[in-house]
């Protein structure tokens, strides 16, 4: 962290306890913390800082099923992303993946105040019985200013959706919106490693009239089934006549993310054409915005995450700043914008 001369390292902890005692004494921009830890484990150490001081936190996971179901916890109780112990499923340069982080931790650093500002307000909603959407603010009393999404004509064959920093989190505010009679199959790029992406599934599933499974090499895409593409793999669609299929592959192996939202969209563009979707939510860098510039060039339709309710606006950021974007929405409007061309 202290090879960037923008970062300070204010303190360490050896364990839970004098991590949260840490953290109250320092009130640092951004903690890093392990899940597994004695004393106290990580996401005790979490609880406690979420409700006496909230203040972004990256976790460090094991890429084990077990670390990756503790993740996806520990996301669901206030922390804004994850840090994978192991990178062996990143075949690039540790350089490279020390940029990214670093990039990343500047970023989540600097948006520390809205994304805790609306963590408050959510919990505080939560406590007088309410349930907000994640991009419920103070200024609109819980809830965005109605408006009904007009119905849009527009054949659609597919949705591809492409998410990294924050997306768990976004997911589950979005896929458990699609109808169980979702006229369309779905197919998801998340950077996550393996594991990771079958836990989220799973998880997904349980909350979701749609049917949500980590994708199998062959299996079809079916109207009313979500396929996550599995960490450490990537994920293309074939269309032949009428079936649809995946296929899922560790090639190309030169890609800095696996899976990589611009060779799965890029597949489905090439599948659909006119008739694809592309949605693209919260994430870091501008993965996906080379596919998405080839969807709009073939008559597709792209929907974007808005800067407010995004953890890192860097993937919707790029898509927006092209002048890509059809839509662009705070994540608990995505579902009614996909909805709209149903």
């Amino acid at each position: 962290l202290e090879t960037d001369p923008q970062i300070e390292v204010v303190g360490t902890a050896r364990d839970g306890e004098e991590g949260v005692a840490a953290v109250l004494r320092l009130k640092p921009d951004l903690v890093t913390m392990d899940i597994e830890m004695p004393r106290m484990d990580g996401l005790t150490a979490l609880r406690q800082i979420m409700a006496q001081e909230p203040v972004p936190v990256m976790m460090l996971s094991s890429l084990t099923t077990e670390g990756a179901k503790a993740t996806l916890d520990a996301l669901e109780l206030g922390a804004v992303d994850f840090i994978p112990k192991q990178m062996s499923f990143v075949s690039l340069d540790i350089v490279k993946i020390q940029n990214e982080l670093l990039a990343k931790i500047k970023d989540i650093a600097s948006r520390k105040h809205v994304l805790m500002s609306r963590f408050r307000f959510r919990r505080t909603a939560a406590r007088r019985g309410k349930t907000p959407s994640p991009a419920a603010t103070p200024t609109t009393g819980g809830r965005r200013p109605g408006r009904v999404v007009p119905k849009r004509q527009h054949e659609i064959g597919v949705i591809a959706v492409g998410s990294s920093t924050g997306g768990p989190p976004a997911l589950q505010e979005v896929i458990p919106r699609l109808p169980r009679d979702l006229p369309v199959g779905v197919v998801i790029a998340q950077h996550m490693p393996p594991n990771f992406t079958k836990s989220l599934a799973e998880r997904l599933d349980e909350a979701s009239p749609v049917s949500v499974r980590e994708a199998r090499d062959g299996e079809p895409i079916e109207p009313g089934t979500v396929l996550i593409a599995p960490g450490g793999q990537h994920l293309t669609v074939t269309r032949l006549g009428s079936s649809t299929r995946v296929k899922v592959s560790p090639y190309p192996q030169d890609t800095l993310y696996r899976p990589c939202v611009d060779i799965m969209v890029g597949s489905v563009v090439d599948s659909f054409g006119q008739a694809a979707m592309g949605v693209i939510l919260t994430g870091m860098g501008n993965n996906g915005v080379q596919a998405v510039r080839r969807l709009k060039k073939a008559g597709g339709v792209v929907i974007a995450q808005d800067e407010e309710t995004s953890v890192v606006y860097g993937m919707p950021r790029a898509v927006i700043e092209e002048h890509l974007a059809d839509h662009v929405a705070p994540i608990d409007r995505i579902a009614d914008e996909i909805l709209s061309y149903f």
